[in-house]
């Protein structure tokens, strides 16, 4: 069966991308081939792979027809104003975009009405709305009224931008009581610190939002990510328990059966339809299944379960979450048996197991990880080893403590302290192997050379597993290059900024941690940059800032997005590039933001809209510049843009004592046009000049050099140093160079 479920994994993923006509062809095809393999009697796994095809095809054309053809979908189209009558098919989520924030949350719209048109339909939306959203969860319904335009995904047939809404309706019993469960989780672990408190939630049901961004980018680095959204870990710990107290009340296997699909049932419900849910849930039915047919039968099972996800939902099988869940689940029936077996000659069984289970399911997910986020972790099974002895009580805990909050919140709280104090050690197990110095390696080769060398590794992994000098001596050797990696030169160790090396232009990068970055400008050269960022191992980047829109500042951009996840970008009175589904946002003076280790003020303009100097257009747009005050791990950087200066005096009158740093990235690539008052605030140790080599415009003028010199600054320009690193080392700072 496992070949009928990657062909129908595969038809799924290509055809969600294309027209339904694609997809009706695809499954009229598959069709006449399983007709004609069925009566020539040709082999059953041919005749499987066409019939999975058929259903797979028969679904993403039955989808993508309804979608297409939607009136609400033409309503879209024409971007019309319509009173909704919404569903909530998921709960709402508040971000804060730069100090704004939004709720946004999907939707069936069940009724829209404008103009002369009046529909009833079931097509799934998204709505972004201001104000509380606390009302809004599963199951309940709300009238709107909004604007439609169309969807970027296949799967919506609009978005909505609510203009306004009416209250949340109540939802069944079901889904109130499930809310209140929840609801009751949160309230048990209310005594305990901020960080075990979002993390409980977290751990039982999915509820991830309060976790902080530092929580989440440390787990990433560690391979602890999978603790915080639902997976197979959490069902398998509440059917575990459920397991146990059914077979101490002598629950029989049949018996068993029937009350752990029970129990997927309930675990759906407390923790959302989602397809992470829904995934989770068929990984559970699958160890159940195994529990009955052995490792054999569960990978049958599971090549099922895949083939039916991907039926009713095809949009699943390019969901990363799907993928992991199911690579991982494949690896653990068909890996953790023999490795198991081979460590049980010289350990205990459960400790045989407890190492076997990870190093499994970290091998089989390594191709995809690296595929989808360019990096393999070093530290995840020995921290998933860390931590796994505090997930099942915490989340139990947790469970044990919303269940008892229905009756008495101070008694939950008793529940709720054992639970954070569990939650507490994975915290520490997780922010300490995140800071490893080599936690995770960065792999920017084809992921495919991953398919040859994982099961390489997987076949030595076996011949020493049953060897225990060999097995411990190459662990403990793994582990010290983890600690404590040769050093290659760059990124240097402890470096907060760096000034890329991009020509003529500007683009600087500030270090927000765990691989992500805030990055200020893009140089002229989509190369040039890219190669920087991927020199830093810069893999996302969590704010984008265009200082102004000159060509030597935003002509990068495509190089910034290559290979990366951008989370929003920031832009001054003159704007910048976009992209659709990055959020953009225009700064305004005095706001500040934090993003990772990464804090910043914008200190100019002062007032919306560019202004006015002696210099001419050009000249106009520099002194529209965003100039930020940013801070990184206690070093202050004044990043300056092309201020000329008029703006530069501006400045100093806006703000005459809050312009001190330890770096300064030079005003328009060290021209001669600059302000002595500024620079005396600034009072900056270290300088970089970002200029190309032998450029039409002189720059750095030696007037500049001059300024700098006076001003007893050291400096390091791009066009003679190459990328510029400013180091923070033992409370010193160095500056490291790259030609």
């Amino acid at each position: 069966m496992v070949p009928p479920a990657l062909a129908a994994w595969g038809a799924a993923a290509c055809l969600v991308s294309l027209s339904s006509y694609v997809a009706v062809a695809v499954a009229v095809a598959s069709v006449v081939a399983a007709g004609a393999l069925a009566r020539w009697h040709r082999g059953l796994v041919w005749l499987l792979t066409t019939v999975c095809l058929a259903a797979i095809a028969t679904s993403c054309a039955w989808r993508l027809t309804t979608i297409e053809h939607s009136p609400l979908t033409e309503l879209a189209r024409q971007h019309r104003l319509a009173t909704l009558d919404l569903e909530v098919r998921r709960d709402a989520r508040t971000f804060t975009h730069l100090g704004h924030e939004s709720v946004v949350v999907e939707v069936l719209v069940r009724r829209a009405v404008s103009r002369d048109s009046d529909i009833t339909t079931r097509d799934h939306a998204t709505a972004f709305l201001d104000g509380n959203a606390a009302d809004l969860v599963v199951g309940r319904r709300f009238t709107a009224t909004g604007r439609l335009a169309p969807s970027d995904a296949s799967d919506e047939a609009a978005v909505i931008d609510v203009v306004r809404r009416g209250p949340a309706d109540r939802a069944t019993w079901w889904w109130e009581a499930s809310e209140r469960v929840r609801e009751g989780v949160r309230q048990s672990v209310t005594p305990v610190g901020d960080e075990p408190e979002a993390l409980v939630p977290a751990l039982v049901d999915g509820d991830d939002g309060r976790v902080s961004d530092k929580v989440a980018e440390d787990f990433r680095r560690s391979g602890l990510t999978h603790l915080m959204a639902v997976s197979g870990t959490n069902l398998t710990i509440v059917l575990a328990v459920v397991m146990a107290v059914g077979r101490a009340a002598g629950v029989r296997r049949r018996g068993l059966w029937v009350l752990g699909a029970l129990s997927i049932v309930a675990f759906v419900l407390l923790a959302r339809p989602d397809p992470s849910v829904v995934r989770a849930a068929a990984m559970g039915a699958v160890g159940v299944a195994a529990l009955g047919f052995g490792a054999r039968g569960g990978v049958r099972a599971l090549a099922w379960a895949v083939v039916g996800l991907l039926f009713l939902d095809p949009w699943l099988s390019r969901s990363a979450g799907f993928i992991l869940s199911a690579t991982a689940t494949g690896g653990i029936l068909l890996l953790a048996p023999p490795f198991a077996r081979r460590l049980e000659r010289w350990m205990p069984r459960w400790c045989a197991l407890a190492i076997a289970v990870p190093i499994a399911a970290q091998l089989v997910c390594t191709p995809a990880i690296a595929a989808l986020s360019g990096q393999i972790s070093l530290v995840a099974v020995v921290a998933n080893l860390l931590a796994a002895p505090a997930v099942a009580p915490a989340t139990v805990a947790g469970l044990v403590g919303g269940i008892l909050a229905l009756v008495s919140v101070p008694l939950s709280h008793l529940a709720g302290i054992v639970a954070g104090a569990c939650a507490s050690w994975i915290l520490t197990v997780g922010h300490r192997a995140a800071a490893l110095d080599a936690a995770s390696l960065e792999w920017r080769s084809p992921w495919q050379w991953l398919l040859v060398f994982v099961p390489l590794v997987t076949l030595a992994i076996l011949a020493i597993s049953s060897r225990p000098v060999l097995f411990i001596g190459l662990s403990a050797g793994l582990l010290v290059a983890v600690w404590r990696p040769p050093q290659t030169g760059w990124p240097p160790e402890g470096w907060v900024m760096v000034a890329c090396d991009v020509g003529q232009g500007d683009a600087t990068v500030l270090d927000a941690g765990g691989g992500s970055a805030v990055v200020v400008d893009a140089g002229p050269d989509p190369t040039l940059v890219d190669r920087c960022l991927d020199r830093l191992h810069v893999h996302r980047v969590r704010l984008m800032v265009f200082t102004h829109a000159h060509a030597d500042h935003v002509d990068g951009w495509p190089g910034v997005l290559d290979g990366r996840q951008v989370d929003q970008v920031a832009v001054g009175p003159t704007g910048g590039p976009s992209r659709a589904r990055i959020p953009q946002h225009q700064t305004t003076p005095g706001e500040s933001f934090t993003v990772g280790d990464v804090t910043a003020e914008v200190l100019w303009p002062s007032a919306p809209g560019p202004i006015r100097a002696a210099g001419g257009d050009g000249s106009t747009a520099n002194n529209a510049s965003v100039v930020l005050a940013a801070q990184v791990r206690g070093v202050r950087l004044m990043l300056a843009g092309d201020i000329e200066p008029e703006a530069q005096d501006g400045l100093l009158r806006e703000h005459p004592d809050g312009l001190a740093a330890d770096v300064l990235k030079m005003p328009h690539h060290g021209s001669a046009r600059q302000s002595k008052g500024f620079f005396d605030a600034v009072g900056a140790r270290l300088a970089t000049i970002s200029a190309g080599e032998g450029n039409d415009y002189g720059h750095p003028a030696a007037a500049a050099l001059s300024l700098l010199r006076d001003e007893d600054m050291q400096w390091w320009r791009t066009d003679t140093d190459g990328d510029i690193a400013i180091v923070e080392r033992d409370g010193r700072l160095l500056v490291v160079t790259r030609d």
